[in-house]
């Protein structure tokens, strides 16, 4: 079997790739591994945290890692559709060993996907992963539990409600006053998404909030604004926010339509928590892929900028390790340790819009925190990314581009963590001569 786990989780066609098989599998080898690794090898019953998207496949998988589940001991609180913070949340508020979202984020309908955290709601580090791998591949069925000792189901009522509950102890100022259009993508946020920013004060305008199954990401979400950019203009609101299927994102849409993205949103976050005085060490954490731009402003605003790998997982290391307190990447993923051990869609809208509160300014003034330099993405399909991406003629003409951007831009080429694919990135000062060598780039790749 070739590595399961991408950038996050396991993530496939649902009964294609991803089959009720295969989470069967990976539910009962990540019981042994987290539960073993939580308790200690003690006695205590161990539990697991169970939340999925509303996506139609998630009911079959969802049936089947809980049966995994169970089968090796472990019982199973299930929370219902639910963020993926929310799960994540839940996990470290219930002491369970694990917490499991059944979920493909952004992708279309057809795929799904199994994120696993370890106890605290922790995303899992490489060689837990590793090890989880390791016991799908051996082949050795484990000892499964009989009688008394399987694992039991209990539904958790309250669930959306507790989450509620602690996105409200992260409000720093109520949003009264302030009209938000929410795009839910018909997916996890649908109830909890407006619920909380009503919750808070705002008037809340929900498009794409009616799942039924097959919706999820259909032309709508943080992937698809054009509906929301629309409806901003159309009612007149201050802000627009998309958030994707499991709401760990949030791109925005200021009130003449333009797009704010994860860059911008956590530019004026950053500004914001570095004059309240909670932005650890004056520090950010963005990704390779974040814009220039967004490093420019920072240093004007005498904040540093710490570089991660792409994935909010990378992001979340960083910030652990430097023991930050704000950190993201430019698809609209924003972290907050002290509040959540994932990036959270639905904080991050609330914390925007309490900053518009605070400052009585509007999301267009806001957003002008930052200037973004014209950036050029080309996706290059190839057979084996990583030797491409390493090839002697690819590195020339990366070196070639870098040379001709001179301070003014740069390059990032880099193997897709999901996709057989190269991704090819050029920033420049002007959008001709950053698509002329984006292209000029993707042709090298392409003739390897």
């Amino acid at each position: 079997m070739g590595r399961l786990f991408g950038t996050d989780g396991v993530r496939g066609l649902a009964n294609g790739d991803l089959t009720a098989d295969l989470a069967l599998r990976l539910s009962i080898a990540a019981a042994h591994v987290l539960a073993a690794e939580s308790t200690g090898g003690g006695t205590r019953r161990p539990t697991a945290v169970v939340g999925r998207d509303p996506r139609a496949s998630g009911e079959m998988l969802q049936a089947a890692v809980t049966a995994g589940l169970t089968s090796a001991g472990i019982d199973v609180l299930d929370v219902g559709v639910l963020p993926t913070p929310a799960v994540a949340y839940l996990t470290g508020l219930f002491d369970a060993s694990l917490g499991v979202m059944i979920s493909a984020s952004h992708n279309p309908m057809p795929d799904n996907g199994i994120k696993i955290f370890a106890a605290g709601g922790h995303k899992l580090d490489d060689d837990v992963e590793a090890a989880i791998e390791a016991a799908i591949d051996g082949g050795v069925a484990p000892k499964l539990p009989t009688g008394a000792g399987i694992g039991r189901v209990r539904p958790v009522g309250d669930a959306a409600a507790l989450y509620l509950q602690h996105l409200g102890t992260a409000l720093t100022q109520p949003l009264d006053g302030l009209t938000v259009v929410v795009d839910c993508a018909n997916g996890a946020a649908s109830e909890v998404g407006p619920a909380a920013y009503r919750a808070a004060g705002a008037t809340v305008i929900a498009i794409s909030a009616e799942p039924d199954g097959l919706n999820i990401n259909d032309g709508c979400g943080s992937t698809h604004l054009e509906n929301l950019q629309k409806a901003v203009v159309e009612h007149g609101a201050d802000l627009g926010l998309a958030h994707d299927g499991d709401a760990d994102r949030c791109l925005a849409v200021d009130e003449t339509g333009a797009v704010i993205d994860g860059d911008v949103i956590m530019a004026v976050l950053a500004v914001a928590m570095h004059e309240s005085g909670e932005l650890v060490d004056n520090t950010l954490v963005a990704t390779v892929m974040s814009n220039l731009g967004l490093h420019l402003a920072m240093r004007a605003a005498g904040i540093d900028v710490v570089t991660a790998a792409v994935g909010d997982r990378y992001v979340l290391e960083e910030l652990r390790t430097g023991g930050y307190s704000l950190g993201g990447e430019q698809s609209g993923h924003v972290v907050f340790p002290g509040f959540g051990t994932t990036g959270d869609g639905v904080l991050t809208g609330l914390r925007l819009l309490a900053r518009m509160a605070q400052t009585g300014k509007s999301s267009s003034q806001l957003a002008a925190t930052m200037t973004s330099l014209p950036q050029v993405l080309v996706n290059v399909r190839v057979e084996d990314k990583a030797a491409v991406a390493a090839a002697t003629s690819v590195m020339a003409a990366v070196a070639d581009a870098e040379r001709v951007l001179g301070d003014a831009g740069r390059v990032l080429l880099r193997p897709s963590g999901t996709e057989q694919l190269v991704r090819v990135m050029v920033e420049a000062a002007d959008l001709g001569v950053a698509r002329k060598l984006a292209d000029e780039l993707a042709e090298t790749v392409a003739a390897v």
